[in-house]
C-alpha cells in the first residue's frame, strides 16, 4: 500500500483541498487592508488581555478598511462552558467591539468564510490532514498514554529534551502496511505531523512588534488530529487563518515559542503565513515587582469587573489604547475632543516589554472621558448601572428625572467641565446630598478651618437674614458672600489674606466653605451656586436652620 491508500482509509469521505481553496477565495480588498481575527476559546470569562487583543484586532481592521473576524476555537470541548460563545460575543459588544464576520450569538454567525466555530469545521481539517498524509508529511500514531509516559520518563532520566521527535517518535517510521492492519483491527490512533525540522538548525523570523528573532527549527511531531477527529489548536489555526485569508495575527507573547512550529506547518501545507505581532503581557505591580495579571488573583483581570464597578466602556478602551501605543497620550492631548476612531494605531509603536496595568491611571482616564459626556448620557448610563447593581441609585434617578438631570448637569458642557466622577458606582455618593431624605440623616459636619460653632451659626444666620436671595445671578451671589466675609472680619479675596494674614480671621473661601458644608455636608462639591439654584430657597433655609437650631 502507499500513502494515498493510507489517507483514503483514514479519511474516506474527505474532499480534495482544491474544493476549499475555491470555496474560500482570496478577498477582494483595497491594498493594505488588514484581515485580523480574535479567536478565543469558550472556556470562561473574557480576560482583560483578551479584550486588549480584540481592541487591537478591531482597530487595525477598521482603520485599514479590512475585516475583523470573531472565530471561536472550541476544539477542546471538555473545557467548554455553557453559553461560552454568547459570553464572549456579549463581553466584546459591551466594549463596542462587534465583528465584521464571525459569531454574533451562541449559534448565529455572519460572513462568507465560515463556519466560524472550529468544532463545525471538522471536515475541512480532515481534508488538509489527508493531503499531508498523501505527501508523507503526517502519519497515524498508535502510542498509548502509558507508552508516551514511558518515553517521557526515559528522556527525563537521560536529561534530554522531552517530546515526540526523532528516534523517540516510534510510529514515525511504522511501515504503511503495519499501520493499515492496526487501523483495520480497530486500534485507536491520532494523526501526527511529520516534522522535517532539526533542532541544530536555526530559523530567522521578523515579528512586527518584537523585531528579528532567531529560533531552533521545530522537530516535534505534534498531534494535528485528535482521537475524536477534531484538530489541535496548532493545526486548526493554520488552516483557518489561511482559508479565512487572515493577513495579520496579533496574539500574546506566550505564543512566540510556537513560531517555528507554525511557520513549518504553513510551509508544509503550502500556505503563505500571515504576519505575526506578539503583544507584551499586561502586568500587575505587586509591592514593587511585576507579575502577569492573574485570573485567579486579580478581580480586574475579568472584563465583567469593569461593568460591576461602572467604569464606562469608552474609558476602558481608551486606557487600553494608551497601553497599546506610546503615541496615544500625546495624540489625546493634542486632540482633546476627537473621537477615538481618528487615532491611528501602529503596531511598530507597541511596547516590547509588558505594560503595567494601573487602576489609578484608568480611573483618571475615566474621569476625563465622563467629563465630556452630556448629562443625558450620564443619566442613562448610571441608571442602567443602577438598575443592575444599586437599587437606591435607581430610585434617586427615577423618582424625578428632571431634578436628577439638573443635578448631573452641574458644571457640564462648559470649557472646564467637572472631573470628579470616574465610574457609575460613584454617582450615588456624588448626588445623594441633593436629596432631603438622605441628607437629613447627615449629622457629621466638617466645617474645616472655621470650627467654632458660635462663629459658624453667626455666619449662617447673617447670610440667610441679610445676604441670601435665590434670584441673584452668580456674580451678585458671590459679591454678597464677599460682603458677608468683610462684615465678619474675613478678607474679601484670598490674595488679600495671603498678603496680610494677621489682619483677618481668614478669607472668603472659609466663609463659602461654611455655607457649602451647611448645605451639602461636604467641603468639596461642584459649583455651589448651581447646587443652591437646584436645591431652592425652602431647602436652603431649612438646612441652615437645622444647624442654627431654628
Amino acid at each position: 500500500m502507499d500513502y494515498n491508500e493510507l489517507a483514503d482509509l483514514i479519511f474516506p469521505n474527505a474532499k480534495e483541498i482544491e474544493y476549499y481553496e475555491t470555496r474560500y477565495p482570496e478577498r477582494n480588498l483595497v491594498e493594505g487592508a488588514m484581515v485580523t481575527r480574535f479567536a478565543p476559546s469558550p472556556t470562561g470569562f473574557v480576560h482583560i488581555g483578551g479584550l486588549f487583543g480584540g481592541i487591537i484586532d478591531k482597530k487595525l481592521a477598521e482603520q485599514s478598511n479590512g475585516v475583523f473576524i470573531l472565530r471561536i476555537e472550541d476544539t477542546d470541548q471538555k473545557r467548554e462552558i455553557e453559553n461560552g460563545t454568547a459570553q464572549i460575543v456579549n463581553s466584546l459588544k459591551d466594549f463596542g467591539i462587534e465583528p465584521d464576520e464571525g459569531m454574533i450569538s451562541e449559534t448565529e454567525e455572519k460572513g462568507n468564510y465560515g463556519p466560524y466555530k472550529q468544532s463545525q469545521r471538522k471536515d475541512i481539517y480532515q481534508a488538509y490532514a489527508k493531503s499531508l498524509i498523501k505527501r508523507g508529511l503526517a502519519y497515524p500514531c498508535f502510542c498509548t498514554p502509558e507508552e508516551l509516559e514511558k518515553i517521557r520518563e526515559k528522556q527525563e532520566a537521560a536529561k534530554i529534551r522531552p517530546g515526540y521527535y526523532g528516534i523517540w517518535a516510534k510510529d514515525r517510521t511504522l511501515p504503511i502496511d503495519e499501520a493499515v492492519n492496526k487501523i483495520k483491527n480497530g486500534e485507536k490512533y491520532i494523526i501526527r505531523f511529520k516534522s522535517q525540522g532539526r533542532e541544530d538548525r536555526k530559523i530567522k523570523h521578523k515579528d512586527i512588534i518584537k523585531g528579528n528573532i532567531e529560533f531552533p527549527e521545530n522537530d516535534q511531531d505534534i498531534v494535528i488530529i485528535k482521537a475524536d477527529g477534531l484538530p489541535t489548536y496548532h493545526f486548526a489555526h493554520a488552516v483557518d487563518d489561511h482559508l479565512m485569508r487572515v493577513t495579520h495575527v496579533i496574539r500574546g507573547d506566550e505564543w512566540v515559542s510556537s513560531i517555528p512550529l507554525h511557520l513549518e506547518l504553513f510551509k508544509a501545507l503550502g500556505f503563505r503565513p500571515p504576519k505575526y505581532a506578539h503583544t507584551a503581557t499586561i502586568m500587575k505591580d505587586e509591592n514593587g515587582s511585576k507579575r502577569k495579571i492573574s485570573k485567579r488573583k486579580d478581580p480586574e483581570a475579568a472584563v465583567s469587573y469593569y461593568h460591576e464597578e461602572g467604569i464606562p466602556q469608552e474609558a476602558v478602551v481608551e486606557y487600553l489604547l494608551n497601553i497599546a501605543n506610546s503615541n496615544f497620550e500625546p495624540w489625546r492631548r493634542a486632540n482633546k475632543d476627537a473621537d477615538i476612531s481618528e487615532f491611528e494605531l501602529q503596531l511598530n509603536k507597541m511596547s516590547v516589554s509588558g505594560a503595567v496595568f494601573d487602576m489609578v491611571k484608568l480611573l483618571d482616564v475615566s474621569k476625563n472621558v465622563i467629563s465630556k459626556f452630556t448629562a443625558e448620557k450620564i443619566y442613562n448610563e448610571s441608571l442602567k448601572w443602577g438598575q443592575r447593581y444599586d437599587k437606591e441609585l435607581e430610585k434617586m434617578l427615577t423618582e424625578d428625572k428632571e431634578y436628577a438631570m439638573r443635578i448631573l448637569n452641574i458644571e457640564r458642557g462648559n470649557e472646564k467641565p467637572r472631573k470628579d466622577i470616574s465610574k457609575w458606582s460613584e454617582i450615588k455618593h456624588s448626588i445623594e446630598y441633593m436629596y432631603n431624605d438622605v441628607f437629613e440623616k447627615n449629622t457629621n459636619y466638617e466645617f474645616q478651618k472655621i470650627s467654632d460653632m458660635n462663629e459658624i451659626k453667626t455666619i449662617l444666620k447673617k447670610y440667610i437674614e441679610k445676604y441670601f436671595d435665590i434670584n441673584d445671578d452668580k456674580q451678585t451671589w458671590f459679591d454678597k458672600i464677599k460682603d458677608l466675609s468683610e462684615e465678619m472680619g474675613y478678607a474679601r479675596e484670598v490674595k488679600q489674606y495671603k498678603q496680610e494674614p494677621d489682619k483677618y480671621k481668614g478669607h472668603v473661601g472659609d466663609i463659602s466653605t461654611v455655607i457649602r458644608v451647611a448645605l451639602t455636608g461636604r467641603c468639596n462639591t461642584p459649583d455651589l451656586y448651581e447646587i443652591m439654584q437646584i436645591l431652592g430657597k425652602e431647602t436652603i433655609v431649612a438646612r441652615i436652620n437645622k444647624i442654627c437650631g431654628g
